[in-house]
């Protein structure tokens, strides 16, 4: 999998799906900040934008 790595990403928003999905496992949990090397404010961006896609319907809650 290709993994945007930190100095990549400029902005963080719950409607970027295809950015978003970089940073879910499979099974469609959050993957750790170390294996998806974010910073912690990065990582926090990314569970915001997570949980409110799930919120909107735009991301499923879990994967099949």
């Amino acid at each position: 999998m290709n993994i945007l790595t930190q100095n990549d990403i400029q902005h963080i928003d719950y409607k970027d799906v295809d950015l978003l999905k970089q940073f879910i496992n499979p099974h469609g949990r959050m993957m750790s900040r170390r294996r998806a090397e974010l910073t912690s404010r990065q990582q926090r961006a990314v569970e915001a934008a997570v949980k409110r896609a799930r919120f909107m319907g735009l991301l499923p809650y879990v994967q099949k």
